[in-house]
């Protein structure tokens, strides 16, 4: 299937060595003279594979990899040999890192056509693995270039075709087989499509990427699934008329009108169930009148990453299918500083008629998404329902940059939201809802404040959010840290990342 960026991927035939390509690719677990299909190409070429990786330190560790010209000895022009680590600890989503890596070699390269054999792990996983190499490869090659001029980045990538082999001595998969690997390719495809999406939203400058850009965009994708897709967007007047008065507050510093936006999947037959997704919107926070320092506002534009990862996971969803009806909901602004401005101190009212005293104008994701939770649990009356947020730096503290931080007091419903978050490879740790911090939101003046004291700052925002969830079941996930990075993997570039997407995705669309 073609993906955004051309890159088609397919299931190829016959044996690795007669495969007609730029480049040849496989994975070896450790030592490489230990491994068949290594031996075997080893041979072909007159033991110039096993010279290349012994002069390379090559001993097939993650992370590693080596390339050697074939000089017509095999079908492929090229050979490409990557570690996989060690078999044991080799988890499914590993194959991501595997097929980016190889596709930016085959880019580096030249090459137009790859051939890759999939890594025999049993035959229980390959349609998961043929799925996640699909995603590896999309996710691999995406580069956000948009804004960048020269010759280098304007020229197009030479990857055209990726082929996957499943099987090392060429026997043709059966038609159950067949159709089930195309599936798995195709679904791959679509993630890595909707993931991709949310990285171009966030890495946008918050001047294009604006509360009423987000709409169009949610509006745009709903269009290209008419008739089980729709979308609703409200403006502030109807936002003021719901009573939304901490989303609108949080707006009221920006000339940018806030939006509201709400998206809903309908399944062909009855819904199993009623899920909401629900993602934070702010399109650039300076912080307010608690004004961040110049160099933690640089990548402010990233504070919408929560609204990205909702409104692109309902492409996949749309286009993959649901048994479930599905929402998401992002109130999207921004968090300025003008003479119109929310100020410490003021009572804001929510829409459930809760008062809340402000005491940092920079808590304002808080705010936005407790509007959002209580439109969700009124309006939509979901069975479940997720939020995702680029919430606090105490989330970043405690977790550091590539771990998000999730809470919720429904035990039998964050045991699956972990465990499908595990089985994506994203990563996430479970923090504790402690209700003794409740006491830090005390207010003298209201029902509550907006943010407890410095030290559990990450585990008083999910309290302050669960005010509003009540007994509706309810996961917050904080994304502050994994929502965008500044060093890279094969899979993930620098900038955003569309955390959260691929475990929305797959919680949605997996019976």
């Amino acid at each position: 299937m073609d993906a955004k960026g051309g890159i088609e991927v397919t299931l190829q035939q016959g044996a690795p060595l007669e495969a007609q390509v730029d480049l040849f690719a496989f994975t070896t677990f450790g030592d490489p003279s230990k491994d068949s299909i290594f031996k075997s190409v080893d041979t072909a070429l007159g033991g110039v594979l096993a010279d290349v990786t012994k002069t390379e330190s090559f001993e097939g560790k993650t992370g590693q990899s080596v390339i050697v010209h074939t000089h017509g000895r095999i079908a492929a022009k090229r050979v490409l040999v990557v570690g996989g680590g060690s078999k044991t600890e080799f988890q499914n989503p590993h194959i991501r890192d595997i097929t980016a890596t190889i596709a930016q070699v085959a880019n580096k390269a030249g090459a137009a056509t790859v051939g890759f054999l999939l890594p025999s792990l049993g035959t229980n996983r390959e349609a998961t693995l043929v799925q996640l190499a699909s995603e590896g490869i999309h996710l691999g090659t995406y580069k956000f270039g948009r804004y960048l001029t020269s010759d280098e980045h304007k020229r197009p990538m030479s990857l055209k075709s990726f082929g996957i082999l499943t099987d090392a001595k060429g026997k043709k998969p059966n038609a159950s087989q067949t159709k089930a690997f195309a599936l798995a390719s195709a679904r791959g495809a679509q993630i890595a499509q909707a993931v991709n999406h949310a990285r171009d939203l966030i890495n946008e400058p918050a001047a294009v990427v604006t509360p009423t850009a987000l709409a169009s965009d949610a509006q745009a994708i709903a269009k290209k699934h008419k008739g089980t897709l729709t979308v609703t967007v409200l403006d502030a007047k109807k936002c003021e008329e719901l009573g939304m008065g901490m989303f609108l507050a949080v707006g009221k510093g920006s000339d940018q009108e806030p939006r509201f936006i709400h998206m809903t999947y309908k399944p062909a037959k009855k819904s199993k169930k009623r899920i909401c997704f629900i993602g934070k919107g702010i399109t650039f926070d300076s912080g307010g009148y608690s004004l961040k320092p110049s160099q933690a506002m640089e990548d402010m534009k990233v504070d919408m990453s929560g609204a990205a990862a909702v409104i692109s996971a309902m492409d996949a969803i749309a286009s993959i299918g649901s048994d479930y009806e599905v929402h998401a909901i992002a109130a999207c602004c921004e968090n300025l500083v003008s003479g119109r401005a929310y100020k410490l101190g003021d009572v804001l009212t929510s829409t459930d008629g809760t008062t809340v005293e402000i005491n940092n104008t920079d808590a304002e994701g808080r705010l936005t998404l407790g509007d959002a939770i209580t439109y969700a649990r009124t309006k939509i009356q979901p069975d479940e329902m997720f939020d995702f947020a680029t919430l606090t730096g105490a989330c970043m503290v405690a977790l550091g940059p590539y771990t998000a931080g999730v809470m919720s007091d429904h035990e039998s419903l964050v045991r699956t939201w972990m465990s499908v978050a595990e089985r994506t490879g994203e990563d996430m740790w479970r923090l504790p809802l402690n209700a003794r911090l409740r006491e830090q939101l005390k207010s003298p003046i209201a029902d509550m404040r907006n943010t407890g004291d410095r030290f559990g700052g990450a585990i008083t925002a999910g309290l302050f959010l669960k005010t509003f969830a009540k007994d509706t079941p309810w996961v917050h996930i904080d994304i502050a840290g994994p929502a965008s990075l500044s060093t890279t993997r094969p899979s993930q570039p620098k900038g955003g990342t569309g955390f959260a997407v691929s475990t929305i995705v797959e919680y949605a669309t997996r019976s």
